[in-house]
């Protein structure tokens, strides 16, 4: 997963013009973690439990779904959409840990 990350962010950097390495030269020490969660079909879904709403405050969340079970939203313009398991697609989330940095770049070219 660590190559996939790093892979992830020298694609991403190389798109937004900033040299292949940048991203991972501003991330190059933070802590890396994997969890692993598991939500088995369930035939009564408003018993189910599961993570209440959230943003990811990670740099990048990698999701790989095993099942057809359709846990995963987003939320955008204010509604939540279900996201459709691909099977054996990754889903990468970009966190907040990103986001705040990269504006915080971005604001400091124009200063």
């Amino acid at each position: 997963m660590n190559e996939v990350a790093n892979s992830l962010l020298r694609l991403m950097s190389k798109s937004l013009g900033l040299g292949p390495e940048y991203l991972m030269n501003i991330f190059r020490e933070q802590l890396q973690a994997m969890r692993f969660n598991y939500y088995p079909p369930c035939p009564k879904s408003n018993k189910v439990l599961a993570h209440s709403p959230h943003s990811d405050a990670t740099l990048l969340t990698i999701l790989l779904q095993i099942n057809d079970v359709t846990g995963l939203q987003i939320k955008r313009n204010g509604r939540w959409f279900a996201i459709e398991p691909l099977p054996g697609a990754f889903i990468v989330n970009i966190g907040d840990q990103l986001e705040v940095n990269f504006m915080h770049v971005i604001l400091l070219q124009y200063m």
